[in-house]
Protein backbone atom coordinates (compact mmCIF):
# COMPACT_ATOMS: atom_id res chain seq x y z
CA UNK A 1 0.00 0.00 0.00
CA UNK A 2 1.44 3.57 -1.14
CA UNK A 3 1.57 6.23 1.11
CA UNK A 4 1.63 10.18 1.06
CA UNK A 5 3.65 12.02 3.21
CA UNK A 6 4.47 15.54 3.92
CA UNK A 7 8.39 16.76 4.46
CA UNK A 8 8.51 20.38 5.78
CA UNK A 9 11.63 21.79 6.36
CA UNK A 10 11.58 24.93 9.01
CA UNK A 11 8.13 25.28 9.02
CA UNK A 12 7.64 25.22 5.29
CA UNK A 13 6.61 22.52 3.16
CA UNK A 14 8.99 21.42 0.73
CA UNK A 15 7.12 18.49 -0.84
CA UNK A 16 5.98 15.13 -0.39
CA UNK A 17 7.39 11.98 -0.98
CA UNK A 18 4.77 9.29 -2.43
CA UNK A 19 5.55 5.44 -2.35
CA UNK A 20 6.25 2.43 0.19
CA UNK A 21 9.02 1.38 2.15
CA UNK A 22 12.39 1.40 0.13
CA UNK A 23 10.96 3.64 -2.45
CA UNK A 24 9.30 6.98 -1.75
CA UNK A 25 9.84 9.14 -4.67
CA UNK A 26 9.89 13.22 -3.65
CA UNK A 27 7.16 16.15 -5.67
CA UNK A 28 8.66 19.09 -4.81
CA UNK A 29 6.04 21.95 -3.71
CA UNK A 30 8.45 24.97 -3.83
CA UNK A 31 11.32 25.74 -6.60
CA UNK A 32 13.94 25.73 -3.83
CA UNK A 33 13.66 22.05 -3.76
CA UNK A 34 12.90 21.28 -7.38
CA UNK A 35 16.56 19.35 -7.39
CA UNK A 36 15.52 16.85 -5.53
CA UNK A 37 11.89 16.29 -7.34
CA UNK A 38 11.94 12.99 -9.15
CA UNK A 39 14.64 11.86 -6.77
CA UNK A 40 13.80 8.08 -5.52
CA UNK A 41 15.09 7.33 -1.66
CA UNK A 42 14.65 4.59 0.60
CA UNK A 43 12.68 6.15 3.36
CA UNK A 44 10.52 9.63 4.00
CA UNK A 45 13.21 10.27 6.78
CA UNK A 46 15.66 9.82 4.57
CA UNK A 47 14.06 12.46 1.80
CA UNK A 48 13.68 15.25 4.62
CA UNK A 49 17.09 14.87 5.47
CA UNK A 50 18.18 15.32 2.51
CA UNK A 51 15.79 17.86 1.64
CA UNK A 52 16.95 19.98 4.88
CA UNK A 53 20.94 19.48 3.78
CA UNK A 54 19.43 21.00 0.64
CA UNK A 55 17.99 24.15 2.38
CA UNK A 56 21.04 24.25 4.35
CA UNK A 57 23.44 24.40 1.25
CA UNK A 58 21.75 26.85 -0.35
CA UNK A 59 21.50 29.20 3.31
CA UNK A 60 25.17 28.98 3.20
CA UNK A 61 25.87 29.66 -0.53
CA UNK A 62 23.27 32.87 -0.22
CA UNK A 63 25.12 33.99 2.91
CA UNK A 64 28.22 33.90 0.72
CA UNK A 65 27.57 35.78 -2.13
CA UNK A 66 26.31 38.54 0.75
CA UNK A 67 29.64 38.70 2.45
CA UNK A 68 31.12 38.67 -1.67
Amino acid sequence: MSQAIIIEISGATAGIVVGSPGNFRFFSSEPAFDRLDGRSFHSAEQARRTAAAHRTAQDHRKDDRKAA
